[in-house]
């Protein structure tokens, strides 16, 4: 199976930030719990750029 670069937490739809006093804070929706942009579910549903990007990426390797 390929390895999809993009499939990381922060290219996913339910990919959170909020700025605290203590610093940077990501979470995911659906899960519920704390994450990491680096991380990786196989949950993941990806942004809508992020899916124009893969198919541009695609088209490039086949054409």
């Amino acid at each position: 199976m390929e390895k999809n670069s993009f499939h990381v937490c922060a290219t996913c739809v339910n990919f959170k930030i909020e700025k605290r006093n203590e610093g940077m804070h990501y979470n995911c929706s659906r899960l519920g719990y704390e994450t990491k942009p680096d991380y990786q579910f196989d949950c993941w549903t990806p942004k809508e750029h992020v899916v124009r990007l893969m198919e541009k990426r695609k088209g490039e390797r086949l054409g």
